[in-house]
């Protein structure tokens, strides 16, 4: 017998997904006086705020972005470096920090911790499994796998990254997962991307004392950059050709880093400057300039964009000069499995075809390029019900403007909403909790009034 609430209190808001854009949106929220508001923040893992990207104990597993710029809150962008601080964590001196992912969940956590303790009546959480949700007649309604339902005025999807490998992916399994079991510390293995995820991938290889040559396998065969203490250049949206194909916005950009470099500024504070307007770039281009970027420059923007703490970097750099880590520029084309696997790939370069025998296959490819094949139950259903559609480019949902998702008969919903990597089709950069947490605040203060 299914469970559910008698009645949808007004202002009740149901964030499916607890980890830290669940959270992030929830805090934003819960700065309303509104004594009328509920927030219910549903997760399936153990843990609040951790998701996939703040789960890793190991210490090797550092954040991307500095701690100065990690903090929940968007109007107190300071709040994640004071805490470090006052938990003697950090020093003043040490800035820039790059801290361990595990404190930043310890961060989250408090955070959250604090809100429950202060929010009695208006915050519930629920540990528990998202099936589905339905409209209806005056919201709502959000099924578990428990056979209970919950029941609100409106729905906000914050489920994050898929938990599992991409379609297509055969043989390759996630680092962490279930089939990650032990492996002999001399067995050779293949990782699927040469981006952060496999630097991920190889830390916690290296933690374990792994050994055995890794060999790291994507289009181009590109590894991300370091980051360096450095000013952001200011740019006016002005100054920014919106609206452009892709190539004279390439050549504008190409321009206006070589400027910069004459003058002694780094290409990192061009890239970093033009991060407000990333979002306006994305959407005021056409949608064939899109379809251009994500197939054939998004690798070269992403390995300047999305870059690795400076300790990190040493590390992998050391790691390919010393043959540990080799780095293949191809695409796989054929994988047979035995007592090992024997995968071919084929050179970007020359066309040719080489195999590798290895004991495991990681898929650390990052993001999913079709979010209808989800292994996500909430977004699926939604999806195979019509009530949401991906992307024209399948990166996510298909979400307006202001966060609401659009079902597949082109209905833009006032009930179910989605914030976090699952609107990049929409907002493109909204990975990273400096993204995240704008959005959030935005979305808060309009459902809010």
């Amino acid at each position: 017998m299914t469970g559910r609430a008698n009645s949808v209190v007004p202002g009740s808001i149901i964030i499916v997904g607890g980890g830290a854009s669940g959270v992030v949106l929830a805090a934003h929220l819960l700065k309303s006086p509104n004594p009328d508001l509920r927030v219910t923040l549903i997760e399936k893992r153990p843990h609040f705020g951790q998701g996939i990207a703040y789960s890793t104990l190991l210490s090797a597993h550092v954040l991307n972005v500095s701690a100065a710029g990690m903090s929940a809150y968007a109007d107190d962008p300071g709040n994640f470096w004071r805490w470090l601080l006052e938990r003697g964590l950090a020093t003043p001196e040490q800035a820039p920090v790059y801290a361990p992912r595990s404190v930043y969940a310890r961060y989250l956590k408090e955070l959250l911790d604090e809100l429950e303790a202060r929010e009695t009546g208006r915050l519930r959480l629920i540990r528990e499994e998202s099936l589905s949700i339905s409209p209806t007649g005056s919201g709502v309604e959000v099924a578990l796998a428990n056979g209970t339902s919950v029941v609100a005025h409106l729905a906000v999807l914050a489920t994050g990254h898929d938990e599992e490998p991409g379609a297509g992916h055969g043989h390759a399994i996630r680092m962490g997962s279930e089939a990650d079991t032990e492996l002999d510390p001399e067995a050779r293995v293949l990782v699927l991307g040469t981006g952060l995820s496999m630097v991920d991938a190889f830390l916690s290889l290296e933690q374990r004392g792994h050994r055995g040559e890794i060999i790291a396998v994507s289009r181009r065969g590109l590894l991300p950059s370091p980051h360096r203490k450095g000013n952001p250049i200011k740019l006016d949206v002005a100054d920014i050709p919106l609206g452009t194909q892709l190539s004279y916005f390439v050549g504008w950009f190409r321009d206006l880093i070589r400027e910069n470099q004459k003058a002694g500024i780094d290409w990192r504070d061009v890239v970093d400057g033009l991060r407000p307007f990333n979002q306006k770039i994305w959407q005021n281009w056409p949608s064939s300039a899109k379809r251009r970027f994500v197939e054939h420059t998004k690798a070269w923007w992403d390995i300047h964009r999305h870059r690795m703490a400076p300790e990190v970097y040493a590390r992998v750099t050391e790691a390919v000069q010393s043959g540990r880590i080799r780095l293949v520029a191809g695409r796989v084309v054929g994988i047979t499995a035995g007592d090992e696997f024997s995968v071919q790939v084929q050179s970007r370069h020359t066309q040719t075809i080489e195999t590798f025998d290895v004991a495991r296959i990681y898929d650390c490819t990052g993001i999913a390029r079709d979010i209808s094949t989800t292994s996500n139950s909430v977004v699926r259903s939604l999806v195979d019900r019509g009530l949401a559609r991906p992307d024209p480019l399948r990166l996510g949902l298909d979400v307006s403007d202001n966060c609401e998702v659009i079902a597949s008969d082109g209905t833009v919903s006032a009930k179910i909403l989605a914030v976090g990597p699952l609107t990049r089709g929409t907002f493109f950069e909204i990975d990273a909790i400096p993204d995240i947490r704008v959005q959030c605040a935005r979305l808060g203060k309009r459902l809010l009034g």
